[in-house]
Parts: C-alpha cells; structure tokens; sequence
C-alpha cells in the first residue's frame, strides 16, 4: 500500500534544508524571512489517530484553535496585537476544514479562501459513492470545501479558484452550478494563456480585495506533472512552477491569515524529488510575503504615531 501524502511534510521540511538565515535574503522583496523582527517557528506535526478519520479531525481542529489562538512573539499584549500565521504542509488537503474552523473561531466569521488547484474540492460527499456511506467518510480531500462552506465558514461571494482543468461528474454542469452557490470564483488553468500572470493576479485582487481575511490553499497537482509528478490525483495541461511562484509574489497584498501546501507524495516525486523543492519554495514565499506585509504595517503605525505625537506637541505649544 503506497503511503499517499502522509509523508508530504517530511519531504517538505527535507527540501527546505537550503533555507537558512545566512542564505535565506530574497531579493525580490528585499528582505530575509529568517532574521526579521517576526519569529518562525517550525510547531512539528500534529498528533492524529491514522485509524479514526472523525477523531483525526478533532485532534486537528483542536490543536489549529491552540496554535493560532496564542500570542505571537511580537505581542504587544493588548488586543490590537497581530496573530500567529500557520502555515501548514502536507499532506491530505482535508487539513483545510480543521484550519477553517480554527480560524472561524480565531476572527469571529467567516474566512475568504483562495484555492489554488486542479480540482474544485467542493463536491458533495455524494459524488464520493460507497456502499457503505457513514458520516466519516463524507469528510475527505475532495469534499472538505462543501462542507466548510455549509458551516458557514467560507466567505461567500470573496472567494476563488484558480488553475482548474478538472473533469466533472455526470453529463452536466451540476457540479459548477454548486460551486457557485458556495460563492466561488473559478480561473481555469487555461486563463493563464490569455491574462498572464498579471492577468491573473488582478482578477484575485479584485476578487479577494486586501483586508478581508483569506485562507490561502495550495494543492501542489495545481502545477503541471511534468514539473511536480509527486502527487497523487495528477491533471495534465496545469502551470508550471515559475507561473505559481509569481501569482504568489504578486498577491501579497491580500489579508492571508493562514495557509496551507498539500498533496505533496514523496513516493511518486521524481529522483530529484523536484515536487517537494517547489512546495518548500512556495514555503518561503508566502513567508516572505507574511514578512513584508506585517513590516510594512507597522511602518505605517509607527509613521502615523509620530504624526499624532507632532500633533499633541502642537496642542500643548
């Protein structure tokens, strides 16, 4: 029996061992993550039963809520102060339900998800048929999107996919039809051809804005086969990594409160195990886009303290 993605965040973290604080300066941005004022630590793996699928999504559910709910190294201890960014790697994608629960509870509503994948992940369990049906099974990998949005998690109407080339169920478009009623915007892999990256870029932004909270989702079967093989629900005609790699960058703007990088398995990688090279890539930089967006928010703060300091020096005078 192949071992599917239970091993994605091992190889992840093996293929990230070229990242370091004495090599880790990004030059696109103009910052290194690693030696920033923000802390980055790496929490380990959450403890879960391989046995018992409801009791393996209470335990991630649970240990999401703790981890985001405690205060960041920069705590100012008060109640304006930023909260913990997880960024999870995996890994089966139905992390991303546990994940949208915790921060549900975290912001107090609803979260935007930006959904990078092949796949639109939000079928009803139905369109997963077995003779023996229980409540446990309708939670997996392709099925976790409908049913966080049925719980009101997900932001409807501020929400996207993107890199689609999926086929769907049946001989119509029913599976369209409740994607969009679960508020989603879909960019299909193919789009790329005709908008460009920026083109792409734009029409998340426009989708997503910057401040709503967003839930960033990366399924690495987004990218092309030929480039990232070690996956295992592989669509030919996807983005290559470069293409990926620039939406990111160019994304930055948005408000991403969490993340995750999934459906990374190490058995079917290639002999340069290039799958897990570009999820620990994709790693560094929606960590360096976390960096940059926090510093230069609190360069903001700390211009409009100052003006407000000139201000109450003026009253006094």
């Amino acid at each position: 029996m192949s071992p599917g993605a239970r091993f994605g965040p091992r190889a992840i973290r093996a293929a990230s061992a070229r990242q370091t604080p004495f090599r880790g300066f990004n030059p696109r941005r103009g910052l290194n993550p690693y030696t920033s004022p923000y802390t980055i630590i790496d929490c380990g793996d959450i403890p879960i039963t391989p046995f018992d699928n409801a009791l393996a999504l209470r335990q991630m559910s649970e240990a999401f809520l703790e981890l985001g709910s405690r205060k960041p190294a920069l705590s100012q201890g008060n109640d304006h102060s930023p909260k913990p960014r997880l960024l999870t790697l995996g890994g089966d994608h139905s992390i991303a339900l546990p994940a949208l629960r915790a921060l549900n509870k975290i912001y107090g509503g609803p979260i935007a998800v930006l959904h990078f994948d092949a796949h639109l992940d939000t079928w009803h369990p139905a369109k997963y048929p077995s003779p023996w049906e229980s409540a446990q099974s309708d939670f997996n990998h392709g099925s976790m999107f409908w049913i966080a949005s049925n719980e009101g998690l997900i932001l409807n109407g501020s929400s996207a996919h993107a890199g689609l080339r999926t086929r769907l169920c049946g001989d119509n478009w029913d599976d369209f039809v409740d994607d969009e009623r679960q508020g989603f915007l879909r960019i299909s892999s193919d789009d790329i051809d005709d908008l460009g990256t920026k083109g792409i870029i734009d029409k998340i932004m426009d989708r997503i804005g910057v401040e709503t909270p967003t839930y960033l989702s990366i399924d690495i079967d987004v990218i092309d086969p030929g480039l990232c093989p070690g996956t295992g629900t592989p669509e030919p005609g996807g983005w290559t990594s470069r293409e990926l790699i620039r939406i990111i960058r160019g994304l930055e703007g948005l408000n991403v409160v969490g993340a995750d990088i999934v459906e990374v398995a190490p058995v079917y990688d290639g002999t340069g195990e290039q799958t897990a090279l570009t999820a620990a890539q994709l790693g560094f930089e929606i960590l360096t886009s976390w960096v940059g967006r926090g510093l230069g928010q609190k360069v903001e703060e700390e211009k409009q303290g100052e003006v407000g300091n000139i201000g109450r020096k003026r009253d006094e005078l």
